[in-house]
């Protein structure tokens, strides 16, 4: 695959202030035959890139750390696994993740549950260990450090210690007889099922001091393999009682654990943020805020899957805190140009309603993407377990569109339509250029033309195709 650092020097000699990449189901990540310009404006654009009204910063992108991501990309040679993580991690070369997220124990895209202290009662935790990590999580954490130095990382539990559960076992739901997660079983009986709005943890003041120093202590065993961990959320999607590791939890129950986890966060210098949340109730957010105990702790909020409903009334409410899109949507494991469309309505929407930042789900999986528990699910990097070839998916180029070019500390641009074109997002670099990113959704090419301070940046975008344009801010600067 030829580089961007090489088509953006062709690029630049051809069109010396401004960069174009494509997008399309047939090709990716390309530099059109047609041209794209930049030059003065002397008509009504069909949009305005509203350079002056700069909105959130942006902290950066990723995706998660799972186990059965390591084990797809361990099928792979030594050589083919290094040119992936330079691609997905390396500045300057792809999609530049730098701001990450993995479990604590188990989630669902783990081999199997486990979690750092499976030995009942044991509120000493003498028993803890993260040996089981030892063999994926780490390597595949310190594959990506190399080559990202400045990676950030955020962590959550799906699931407590079952000891530390009411219902003893690490899943809370049965799988619905004759789907294909039937076909594996969690071994959970029907008295054991936990309903949401419930809380599935036990709720006593020795269980809560239990749970916050597990959290200190899985901060510290990572700080010993050299990785550090900025920013714990207290719960994956607090509301799903699921048939993986999951556990459910009541606002009320979570201000509790929130109180007691602040002092052991605030030891070690980690920020809690509430998430995360998949329902579109920003009252449930509301409710933890509000609590004198646990409120004040909360530095942030993640939202994923429904709880994107939620995210404009909570940026709206509270502008003082960092908004996160904690989870992108995950598929069905086609990985298919479809989901790569609806992947853009939902980058339009966090970044439009104040996300900071922006994490995709699976960085790889083998080919169907299939999970312990039966899920399928989409993935950046497919492998085949066939012939262990492997291939980059759409929603990788379409991630990338943006995570290539957008810079940590840059601010997201609203824009302003004037021809009923709204399929933007746009951004300011700390160095001056201009992000745009714009989605033609038509089956026929359509010539636009972007307002941009007083230039315009006029070009044919391709039928259904994704196009960012990058406006140097020498380009901004000669035009005043």
């Amino acid at each position: 695959m030829e580089s961007l650092m090489e088509m953006t020097d062709e690029n630049t000699a051809a069109t010396p202030t401004l960069t174009w990449v494509v997008t399309g189901e047939d090709s990716q990540w390309t530099t059109p035959e047609g041209s794209a310009s930049i030059a003065p404006m002397e008509t009504m654009p069909d949009a305005f890139i509203q350079v002056d009204q700069p909105a959130q910063e942006i902290e950066g992108f990723g995706a998660c750390f799972s186990e059965l991501g390591w084990a797809a990309l361990s099928r792979l040679t030594q050589s083919e696994r290094d040119s992936i993580m330079e691609e997905l991690f390396t500045p300057g070369v792809g999609a530049n993740l730098s701001l990450c997220r993995m479990p604590i124990g188990a989630n669902d895209f783990a081999s199997d549950w486990y979690s750092y202290d499976e030995t009942p009662g044991d509120h000493a935790l003498e028993h803890f260990s993260i040996e089981h990590d030892l063999a994926t999580q780490v390597p595949f954490i310190h594959s990506a450090q190399e080559r990202q130095p400045n990676l950030k990382l955020w962590a959550s539990p799906w699931s407590p210690p079952t000891w530390l559960k009411t219902n003893g076992h690490y899943a809370c739901a049965l799988p619905v007889a004759g789907s294909p997660q039937a076909e594996h079983p969690n071994g959970l009986r029907p008295d054991q099922v936990i309903e949401e709005g419930t809380d599935g943890f036990v709720l006593t003041e020795e269980n809560l001091i239990t749970y916050a120093a597990y959290f200190g202590r899985f901060i510290d065993a990572y700080r010993e393999q050299g990785i550090d961990i900025s920013m714990v959320m207290p719960q994956n999607e607090f509301n799903s009682s699921q048939i993986f590791p999951s556990c459910t939890w009541t606002p009320s129950g979570l201000s509790s654990f929130i109180a007691h986890l602040a002092p052991e966060m605030d030891k070690r210098g980690v920020d809690i943020f509430l998430g995360t949340m998949e329902r579109p109730d920003d009252s449930q957010v509301e409710h933890v805020l509000a609590d004198p105990d646990a409120g004040p702790n909360i530095k942030g909020v993640g939202f994923q899957w429904a709880g994107k409903g939620a995210l404009p009334f909570v940026n709206h409410a509270h502008p003082e805190l960092r908004m996160y899109m904690t989870e992108q949507e995950c598929g069905d494991g086609k990985n298919d140009w479809r989901y790569a469309r609806y992947a853009w309505t939902m980058l339009q929407h966090y970044f439009a309603n104040g996300a900071t930042a922006y994490d995709y789900w699976n960085i790889a999986l083998d080919k169907g993407g299939v999970s312990r528990w039966g899920w399928s699910q989409n993935s950046f990097v497919t492998v085949d377990p066939e012939d262990n070839t492997y291939f980059f998916n759409y929603e990788y180029y379409l991630f990338k569109h943006l995570s290539h070019f957008v810079q940590a500390g840059a601010h997201y641009l609203p824009t302003l339509s004037y021809s009923g074109y709204e399929k933007l997002i746009s951004f300011a670099n700390p160095d001056g250029s201009i992000v745009i990113l714009a989605f033609n959704d038509m089956s026929v090419e359509m010539p636009i033309r972007l307002g941009v301070g007083s230039q315009v940046v006029s070009a044919t975008l391709p039928a259904d195709s994704f196009s960012t344009f990058v406006v140097p801010a020498e380009a901004l600067a000669e035009a005043k």
